[in-house]
């Protein structure tokens, strides 16, 4: 999409003069300017390069007396379903984008174009061509809150002859979960899903921040597109107060930046003279990456913006404020420099996180992932992504009045790990067991020179979930395993004997699978005496999402089993149905 057409030129003009305004306004070609009578093609180096040029040049120089059309040259066979549409304003909201669009027929992918420009810029399909002609005939030179859209076809390299089928009722087709926010706010519409930035300031300076009547801080919200909630109601007659910041990682650092100058301004006029540090509140999942090995990331940070960075301790993490504390001094533009380096190792880590518990969310049924609060509950991008996951006792392990069952997981952990999962005076495991909605006990040690505790879980499958992912967590932070060494334990849960075949399967079959979908270590031993209440042990191990996901599946095949045995008509009175083999 590099080669773009440039329309109303005039029959004077030649080369050199395209060239030349080419050359004026900074804008690169990659090829000669092939000028025909009206008319000229010329190749950009890139898609950047092409979108300056149309934004920079088209309806706004002249030329010989003649304003320029620039738009991309598209091959008449390539002008099919996808459309650019330009000069949108601002901040129109996506909802009211999409349903302007939605009036001309089926849209199957709406995506944002990032530019240098204020107005937004998007690239439509359609799903047939009739709809996109349509919106093209309609929309083009349309005024919308004193913006002329400006709307111009981009190669659709899958079009063929006939097109694709219409298909549909006119609206957007069934394509992940709704946008939010403004597409005018400088980033593709996923960015607004990112990770907000939370800073901790001054109490004092509070009242600066906001102004008189919030105009302060309304003026920060209006010049820098974002979001800011001031948590002034939190931790009262403390020293400090939270902010989080809701925008593009861009508008996040301008707003931050502000804020940052109204704290200086304040303490001269208020001749406060101890130095006003940035302190950045981060989930601690993420802060282990921002340090990077031997505090190589942290280093290389404080490096290449001249400020000097501590992170509180572990110590004062609790299960209700999984947040450390990123304090960075040095100069305004120095720290603000590195607000941007953190935040975006934050967000790496975070993408990279939810990337996975996307996954997981769909290959582990029955959990409701947004409640587990992993992360920061400020984060919007949990919402939508995760709109669609079931809900706990959806699937396998649920009973049939709609409730989760309750599932008991006996976890092995290093018997030296006991007391940090205890914590002092029990608070760790009272505060774990009130998080998780789980009852959590420690089993007596089984001898005394036992390696490993049994930690004994009782809880629905969310439950469960929440309270194993924090057991593997604390075992991590606590370095009971290498900082190159994955945690990896091992988990029991009993099954009922005569279902323990169904898990096996025939041949070892569905236990072989199992393993291979789920990276764990699936054994059902075979020499087993079945306890009290007729059930058997299923052994489990591997990291935590592996073992989550086979103790998932584990659970399928049971309320499988149960679903059948309520189908069938129940034996005489007196009569003991037959128990199935184990292979």
């Amino acid at each position: 999409m590099n080669k773009l057409y440039i329309g109303n030129v005039s029959a004077e003009a030649s080369e050199e003069d395209l060239e030349s305004i080419f050359k004026q306004w900074k804008i690169p070609h990659s090829g000669p300017f092939l000028v025909k009578t009206g008319y000229a093609f010329v190749d950009c180096p890139d898609e950047k390069a092409a979108m300056r040029a149309i934004d920079v040049l088209s309806g706004k120089v002249e030329l010989h007396g003649k304003v320029l059309e620039v738009e991309h040259s598209v091959p008449k066979r390539q002008r099919s379903c996808k459309l650019q549409i330009r000069n949108i304003p601002p901040h129109m909201q996506w909802e009211v984008l999409d349903g302007m669009l939605a009036q001309y027929g089926a849209v199957e992918s709406c995506e944002q174009v990032n530019t240098d420009t204020e107005t937004a810029v998007v690239n439509v399909r359609y799903a047939a061509r009739d709809h996109a002609r349509l919106a093209m005939e309609k929309l083009n030179g349309s005024m919308m809150e004193n913006y002329a859209l400006k709307v111009s076809y981009i190669p659709d390299e899958t079009a063929t002859s006939e097109g694709p089928p219409a298909g549909g009722r006119r609206g957007f087709n069934a394509r992940g979960p709704p946008r939010s926010g403004s597409p005018g706010l400088g980033a593709r519409p996923k960015v607004q899903s990112d990770i907000p930035l939370r800073v901790l300031v001054p109490t004092q300076f509070v009242g600066a921040i906001i102004g008189k009547e919030g105009a302060t801080i309304r003026n920060i919200t209006k010049q820098t597109h974002s979001k800011i909630d001031i948590h002034r109601k939190e931790n009262a007659g403390a020293a400090e107060k939270p902010i989080t910041i809701h925008s593009t990682p861009e508008g996040c650092s301008n707003a931050c930046r502000t804020i940052m100058d109204i704290m200086q301004k304040e303490a001269v006029d208020t001749k406060f003279t101890e130095e006003i540090p940035l302190k950045i509140l981060a989930h601690n999942n993420f802060v282990g990456r921002l340090i990077g090995k031997e505090g190589r990331n942290l280093k290389k940070i404080e490096q290449d913006t001249g400020t000097k960075i501590t992170i509180s301790p572990l110590q004062d993490l609790t299960l209700y404020n999984p947040e450390r504390t990123i304090t960075v001094k040095g100069s305004i533009e120095a720290c603000s420099r590195a607000e941007e380096e953190v935040m975006k190792k934050i967000r790496e880590s975070y993408e990279s996180d939810m990337a996975a518990m996307n996954l997981q969310s769909n290959l582990i049924p029955g959990l409701n992932l947004n409640a587990l609060g992993l992360f920061p509950s400020g984060a919007p991008g949990m919402g939508p992504s995760m709109a669609n996951v079931p809900p706990p006792g959806a699937h396998g392990g649920c009973s049939y009045g709609g409730q989760p069952e309750s599932e008991t997981v006996h976890l092995f952990i290093p018997a030296l790990a006991v007391g940090a999962i205890i914590g002092k005076q029990g608070q760790h495991i009272k505060q774990l067991s009130h998080f998780a909605g789980a009852s959590i006990k420690i089993a007596p040690a089984e001898g005394m020179d036992a390696k490993q505790r049994m930690v004994i879980i009782v809880g629905p499958p969310e439950a469960q979930f929440k309270a194993q992912c924090r057991i593997f967590g604390k075992l991590k932070e606590e370095n009971f395993f290498g900082p190159k060494e994955e945690v990896k334990l091992e988990a029991h849960i009993k099954v009922p004997s005569f279902a323990a075949g169904r898990v096996i399967g025939k041949g070892g079959k569905t236990v072989n699978e199992l393993q291979n979908l789920t990276c764990a270590e699936v054994v059902v031993p075979r020499d087993q005496t079945p306890d009290e209440n007729d059930q058997v042990i299923v052994k489990i191990s591997g990291h935590f999402f592996a073992c989550q996901l086979a103790q998932r599946k584990i659970q399928e095949i049971l309320a499988q089993v149960r679903r059948q045995q309520q189908q069938q008509p129940k034996p005489p009175s007196g009569a003991q149905p037959p128990t199935p083999r184990r292979k």
